[in-house]
């Protein structure tokens, strides 16, 4: 702890969909995860976020539960439907007063409230009326944005206004991964447009000198399989829409020309570089979501695949290459030292803009032992290895100011339902017990030094 600078803030991350239930109750409107995970083989494993770990109903025990590991900062998202089920209108006050709760019980128990306005769970009239494709949606957001906030102010000071816009776009429009489903090809970009609008819109509406405002994305770093020139040009193409599309607005006021041309979409952007003004707005922060990083090469025959449905639109066949690191239950690589690539490629293009961890975790197929006990060795020597990462990127000099896990419970893992655990809290979902697994002991043992 010593080692890393004066105030950094240590957390964990939920998600509302993922761990509250209660999706009818207290006026809360239905959201697209609630159309999508009721939908017959959407899901993994055939579950729903119905109950999930009936946060809902529990947080304050899973608040203090957070708080005995030492933690002291709870990044939590608000649900869109609760706070207005259709999404615009009426406003629920008995949405804005859970959240209220939420927030107050942090605060008794020394916890800061990080909040988060949008984590993929639009509400469904909205999606009814085109969703993220439409710019209405983004106006709506701004509306959104500002009547939580203006309900909240005084107890939550940290706001978030996205939660991984890529996914939002790429793998709800783009691929049908997500929630809503779609699959729509290069027009997914259009969704990447009005969610960052969106974000700036939101930016505008509730940004004061009480609080501080940004936005998690989740970058990856991209390298190429080899110094092939057919190599080098598809991992160009993969880092434009993982990466620049979004940094590129967000930090530089600008969308990467390449990207646009790759996609056929130039034509239609330019019809809206009046909005990048307003999408690249200062920030207070930046929250990076980090995971793994990317290996690409290209594939052996021509670059696209206009029929199929892709995250990587206008390049739908690019190869994701095995590098032969340790891969967690995702399938993910595990490579910390991307993470500090990472947070310097985002320093080079923004130097003074503060930089959070706002996600990092790890899934692994974790057993209840005879004793009670959930060893879990992988995933705490995987949290070991990136808050390692994270101190050495605070001693070159980044300006790293936090770190927050994913994630505190076991939960509903979207499309995976109930089949992945990334908690360092065990639920079991049938009697609605937390257990703290190894790892999280390990956590409180090390926030303790």
């Amino acid at each position: 702890m010593k080692d890393f600078p004066e105030g950094f803030v240590w957390g964990a991350a939920t998600a509302a969909y993922q761990v509250e239930g209660a999706v009818a109750e207290d006026g809360r409107g239905p959201s697209i995860w609630d159309t999508f995970a009721h939908t017959p083989r959407r899901i993994a494993d055939g579950e729903t976020g119905d109950v999930a770990d009936d946060h809902y109903h529990r947080y304050a025990e899973d608040i203090r539960l957070l708080a005995d590991l030492g933690l002291t900062a709870y990044r939590f998202s608000i649900s869109w439907s609760r706070v207005l089920p259709s999404g615009a209108g009426k406003t629920n006050p008995a949405g804005l007063d859970f959240y209220r709760r939420v927030a107050e019980t942090c605060l008794e128990n020394g916890v800061t409230p990080y909040a988060t306005l949008y984590h993929w769970d639009l509400p469904q009239p909205l999606e009814d009326a085109g969703g993220w494709l439409v710019r209405d949606t983004a106006e709506r957001f701004r509306d959104y944005a500002a009547i939580t906030q203006g309900a909240l102010s005084d107890v939550v000071k940290h706001w978030m206004t996205l939660n991984e816009p890529w996914c939002s776009a790429f793998l709800g429009y783009g691929n049908g991964e997500h929630a809503p489903g779609r699959t729509e090809g290069a027009d997914s970009l259009k969704a990447v447009h009005h969610l960052l609008l969106g974000h700036g819109l939101a930016l505008q509406a509730i940004r004061s000198p009480e609080n501080s405002v940004g936005i998690a994305l989740n970058p990856a770093p991209v390298y190429a399989a080899s110094e092939s020139e057919a190599d080098r040009d598809a991992a160009r193409r993969a880092d434009g829409l993982r990466n620049r599309m979004f940094l590129d607005p967000l930090l530089l006021g600008k969308y990467p020309g390449d990207v646009l041309e790759d996609t056929g979409m130039a034509d239609w952007f330019a019809r809206y570089d009046v909005d990048l003004p307003v999408i690249s707005a200062p920030m207070d922060f930046l929250g990076v979501n980090y995971y793994c990083p990317q290996t690409i090469a290209a594939p052996d025959g021509p670059i696209a695949d206009p029929g199929k449905a892709s995250t990587t639109p206008g390049s739908e066949n690019l190869v994701a290459v095995d590098t032969g690191l340790d891969r967690t239950q995702m399938g993910w690589p595990i490579d910390p030292d991307s993470l500090k690539t990472l947070l310097r490629t985002i320093n080079e293009l923004a130097p003074e803009l503060p930089l959070y961890v706002t996600e990092n975790g790890a899934a692994y197929p974790d057993e209840v032992g005879p004793d009670g006990r959930i060893e879990d060795a992988e995933r705490q020597r995987y949290l070991e290895q990136h808050i390692e990462a994270g101190r050495q990127a605070a001693a070159e000099g980044l300006p790293l100011k936090g770190y927050f896990i994913w994630t505190l419970l076991d939960n509903f893992e979207w499309s995976y339902g109930f089949s992945r655990r990334f908690g360092i809290v065990h639920v079991d979902y049938a009697t609605q017990t937390r257990t703290v697994k190894e790892s999280g002991r390990w956590l409180k043992e090390f926030l303790s030094r």
